[in-house]
């Protein structure tokens, strides 16, 4: 860190392997190169990182300090907040506000988001957590075998999925949210299950509730060493629990991490804010790189079905 930096900032790590709280910092679109640097060299260390009281954002203000970590991209399918070009409201009052499966936000395009920036903005008196998990240090602790067979993987990704079984209790606005808008324009992208990190070069697994299936197995042997694979990212000592309050900030590394909303607030009112930094194409351990393969959008009268 430098001299500059260190004097002001304090790093709290909250795992040995995911996660790091870091103080006295006021994000802004107008903060120096330095600190910008630092603030990714920290990110790219513990893969996410969090802000607590950062009040003073709105929606602008959130987009002008994202843009600082690279070009913003929107949802592919899903509306931005009005007046922005990138910010996704997740709101639990409306449908598809709760993400409660694990993922990495997008993996059903080839050059899926490399930063997500989430802010608090309504949270609820109890609950609401969210909970990263670290995907490189779920392939460092593969057996070699496992390695071995998951580098030479490739699984297909889709935004169209059995959602009544990944929902089982999913309500009526969020059915529609679905159905209507994020599929949308249907995705069918393929991913290495293991790529190699454009900036760190380490190893990590591509997985998620994205994951339809594996190339070239059938249906019920990829299920099997999916949840294999999957098990190792949700291992608790891969993760890191984030108790919301309201203005606070996280940013995580999304080519390295896994996460998941935790839906344990009932009716209670949850609202957060996500923006994204546009990402590279995953290069497989072989030099190979993710493609789209199918992105056809819905026709009319079957949105409105």
């Amino acid at each position: 860190m430098s001299k500059a930096i260190e004097n002001a900032v304090e790093v709290v790590p909250l795992t040995s392997k995911v996660g790091a709280e870091l103080k006295g910092i006021r994000l802004s679109g107008d903060l120096p190169e330095s600190t910008v640097a630092e603030i990714n060299r920290l990110l790219l260390r513990h893969k996410v990182i969090f802000f607590r009281d950062q009040h003073h954002l709105d929606d602008a203000g959130q987009e002008a300090f994202t843009s600082r970590l690279g070009k913003l991209v929107p949802h592919p399918t899903q509306t931005s907040v009005g007046g922005t070009s990138s910010i996704l409201e997740l709101d639990s009052g409306h449908g598809g506000g709760r993400a409660d499966q694990w993922h990495t936000d997008v993996t059903f395009v080839d050059a899926y988001p490399k930063i997500s920036v989430l802010r608090g903005q309504v949270i609820p008196a109890a609950g609401g957590d969210t909970v990263w998990s670290n995907t490189h240090a779920a392939y460092e602790d593969l057996p070699v075998p496992l390695k071995v067979l998951a580098d030479s993987l490739w699984a297909v990704h889709s935004n169209v999925y059995d959602y009544a079984a990944a929902r089982p209790r999913a309500t009526e606005n969020e059915k529609k949210q679905y159905e209507e808008v994020f599929t949308s324009t249907i995705y069918e992208t393929e991913h290495p299950v293991v790529h190699v990190h454009p900036e760190t070069g380490e190893r990590s697994l591509i997985l998620g509730n994205f994951v339809q299936r594996l190339v070239g197995l059938p249906r019920s042997d990829s299920t099997k060493l999916v949840e294999i694979f999957q098990s190792y990212v949700t291992a608790p000592q891969n993760t890191v629990r984030w108790r919301w309050r309201e203005g606070d900030v996280a940013i995580w590394d999304n080519r390295a991490t896994q996460h998941i909303a935790v839906n344990d607030y009932g009716d209670q009112h949850r609202v957060v804010r996500r923006s994204t930094v546009d990402g590279d194409v995953p290069v497989s351990t072989d030099g190979r790189r993710s493609s789209t393969r199918v992105k056809t959008s819905k026709p009319a009268s079957a949105k409105a079905a």
